[in-house]
């Protein structure tokens, strides 16, 4: 015969067993969660021959069907938005074949600003480190390509970006040519974290093919709280102080609902970068 002490014992094994079920099956469920939200930041630039070839950027959507409504914020009534309205201007539409030559000084520090409807933002960005990251905006920025283009993507749940310089606006376009990863293991990037500040290259790598590295294009983003992702994505820059001021006046304004075209949670502040300008100092 079992004891009551027997049967007690067995039943806390048992109710063990189940919690430690449940913690597996969510542990499971939070790595697949992340997995597909990884994805949004990877298949967002589209910039190679193989993708044009392919009919890619024809049909317009095959590339974000995994975005997934994951990264969807909950719907919730629109706040206000925080932002001006844009100067006058239009997006420029031109693309080029290669990669800029390389121009900067690799021993120079550079800063990228960001001269938005919503305020400044100011980025140091990290030229030793990341030089055909910083080349490439340093050349983008110096033909006006980042000017009048919308900050087209907010995410608020599971990672915390800011998307921008897509001019299509779509999370669909890029420069027409690809750069290089770099500073993938940047001393800021610790325990799968890209920290709050961090101004990061969006790219089409995919971390379960292992296909897709080199892809960079002009579409980056800005970590405006500290975010769970792999070390996949070139961190080239640190928003300033004033500018995390910037980030949060656009976060705190919240996102739409996933468009169900594009897949982007677009800000409901008007996030439009009217001049986008790099200097060395």
């Amino acid at each position: 015969m079992v004891s009551q002490e027997q049967r007690r014992r067995q039943l806390a094994r048992e109710k063990f067993l189940r919690q430690q079920q449940r913690r597996t099956a969510a542990r499971r469920k939070t790595r697949m969660r992340n997995s597909v939200i990884a994805s949004v930041l990877g298949v967002v630039i589209i910039g190679s021959l193989a993708l044009y070839t392919t009919g890619v950027l024809k049909d317009g959507g095959s590339q974000q069907e995994n975005a997934g409504a994951e990264v969807s914020p909950t719907p919730t009534s629109k706040a206000p938005d925080p932002c001006e309205k844009p100067a006058g201007g239009k997006v420029k539409t031109a693309t080029w074949k290669k990669e800029p030559a390389m121009t900067i000084d690799k021993s120079a520090k550079y800063t990228m600003k960001l001269a938005t409807t919503c305020g400044e933002i100011d980025i140091a960005l990290k030229a030793s480190a990341a030089p055909h990251t910083v080349n490439s905006f340093n050349f983008l920025a110096g033909k006006g390509y980042f000017d009048h283009t919308k900050c087209h993507r907010l995410t608020d749940s599971g990672i915390y970006v800011l998307q921008c310089g897509d001019p299509q606006g779509t999370g669909m376009g890029g420069p027409g040519y690809t750069i290089p990863d770099e500073n993938l293991k940047d001393k800021s990037l610790k325990g799968g974290v890209y920290p709050a500040g961090t101004v990061a290259m969006a790219n089409q790598y995919n971390a379960q093919t292992k296909e897709g590295r080199d892809s960079g294009g002009s579409q980056f983003f800005l970590v405006y709280q500290d975010s769970q992702l792999p070390a996949d994505y070139t961190p080239f820059g640190t928003v300033s102080e004033a500018g995390m001021k910037v980030l949060k006046k656009i976060a705190d304004a919240g996102a739409q609902p996933a468009d169900p075209t594009t897949g982007n949670t677009a800000p409901n502040a008007t996030v439009v970068i009217d001049k986008a300008t790099v200097t060395k100092s």
